[in-house]
Parts: C-alpha cells; structure tokens; sequence
C-alpha cells in the first residue's frame, strides 16, 4: 500500500501542472476561439527565464515569480502584433501559432543550444511520515499550483473582470455592443493564459531537463484534457486533466510509457466519438 503512495503523488502533481497549462489554452479558446499551438512555447519560455534568472544569481522562488510576468508580457506582445490580425479566421491563427511556435524554438536554439539544462531543485529533503517519504518540492509544487488554479477560477467566476470575460465568451457581439472593451478583455485573457503557462514552465523546470522540445510534451496531454473534458468548462477541464494525466501517470509506472500513452489516447477518442462536447460541456462562444 505505501508503494502506490509516491505513485499516486507523482499522477497527482502532474495533473496539476497538466491543468495548470491547459487552464491557459482554455481561456484563450473560450475567450478568442483560437487554437494557440504556441502554448507549448510559452511554457517552454517560462522554464528558460528561471534559467536565465539563476544564471544572474537570483534565487528559484523569485525566478519563478518572474516568469508569469515575462511570459504574460510576452503574450501582450503576440496578441498585439500576431494574434489580433487572424483571429476570424480558424485556420490562420492555427498556421500562425504554429509557426510561432517554430520561430520560439529557433530563436530558444540560436540563444541557448540544443542541449538541455538544469534548474537544481529550491527544497531539499523529503516529508515523511512513518514508512512513507516523498520529496518536498514535489509537495509544495502540487500547494502552489493548487492554489494558483483555484486564484484563477476566482477571478473568473468571482470578479468583475471574470463576468466582463464570461460575457466576451458567450456573446462577444451583444458584449460589444452594450459597450464592454472586447479587445481589452481579450488581450488581458489572453496575456494571462501566456502566464499561466510561464508559470507552469518554471515551476516544473527542477523536475524535468529544460531543453526546445520541452513544450511539445505538455501541449497534447492538455489539447486531450481539453478535448476529454469539455472546452470553455473549468469542471471539465480537472476532469479532463484527471482522466488523461492521470491515468497515463499511473499506467506509466506499472507498464511501459508508450503503452501508457497508447492506452490515453483511445480512451481520449471514446470519450470523444461519445461526447463531442466533453465529459462537461461549457457553453460555446456565439456571435
């Protein structure tokens, strides 16, 4: 029984992460119905400004406060220069993030290398208890992002700005014409998805090598909870992430990974050839 306990902390942390990035995707599509393939990205620029920032000697827990606001920046600036010029057309904005995307990593090559690097974890030390005994940080990563999903689901649903968001979703031209900045609200949404992901970029970068290809590795995982659980639904996006990362944690580490990631991705289709909404199924966005 203890032995199925670091498993099930290992499936848990990564639920969070996974729904910690997927948290931002689902904003950018409910509120802007855009496919952002460059999420992966921002993630991955999240990662590398901890990088950046220990190299200047600043200790993690700071860097890791940077990174929200230097991916959020940086979403501010791809939706003002990139995002705003194709965002009626589908499947412009999906050639467009996606050859973001490229562009990022390139510019992540010519900066740093190809190679990886390596943030040393800010917690040493394991909490135990009796036999049981399981690494700190890993323990104050799932508290952190906890919490910061939760802060997001507040200011969604219990702010002024989340019912001028909510309103941008589900009538964005009835929002407009009743006076509500649609533009604002959209460009704020979507500079806050790009910090969710720098956020999740930089609190996993202890645990995982920071390399180009890092974002690729959490982008489909949350494109499937979406998908699984619901888009424009914040339920259905813990149940999403629950279900897919979960599952392909916990199968990780009892049969091989593929086999892990095979088994995920039917499960994802069924679900999907059965409830083309999702497990719960958000209110879409209407003219």
């Amino acid at each position: 029984m203890i032995e199925a306990f670091p498993i099930f902390l290992d499936a848990l942390s990564f639920v969070l992460i996974l729904v910690l990035v997927a948290s931002g995707l689902v904003i950018v599509f409910g509120m802007m119905g855009i496919i952002n393939l460059a999420h992966g990205e921002l993630f991955l620029l999240g990662a590398y400004t901890v990088v950046v920032a220990q190299g200047f000697g600043a200790p993690f827990w700071l860097a890791a406060a940077l990174a929200p606001i230097v991916v959020g920046v940086a979403g501010l600036a791809i939706e003002f220069l990139l995002v705003r010029f194709v965002v009626h057309r589908p499947l412009d904005t999906i050639l467009a993030t996606w050859g973001l995307s490229i562009v990022i990593k390139q510019l992540v090559v010519l900066a740093f290398g190809p190679g990886s690097h390596s943030v040393a974890v800010p917690i040493d030390g394991a909490f135990s208890v009796g036999e049981f005994s399981y690494p700190a940080y890993r323990i104050v990563l799932m508290i952190v992002a906890t919490a910061v999903i939760a802060g997001a689901g507040y200011v969604l649903v219990g702010t002024r700005f989340g019912l001028l968001a909510r309103a941008v979703i589900a009538r964005p031209g009835t929002s407009a014409s009743l006076g509500i900045n649609t533009g604002r609200v959209t460009q704020v949404s979507f500079a806050i998805g790009a910090a969710l992901a720098g956020l999740a970029g930089a609190l996993v970068a202890p645990l995982i090598s920071v390399d180009p290809q890092m974002g690729l590795g959490f982008l489909v995982p949350a494109f499937l909870a979406i998908l699984v659980g619901g888009a424009g639904s914040m339920t259905g996006l813990v149940a999403g992430g629950g279900l897919v990362g979960g599952l392909d944690s916990v199968l990780g580490g009892w049969i091989s990974p593929v086999l892990a990631q095979i088994t995920v991705f039917v499960l994802a289709i069924l679900v999907i050839r059965l409830r083309p909404g999702g497990l719960f199924p958000g209110r879409g966005r209407r003219p």
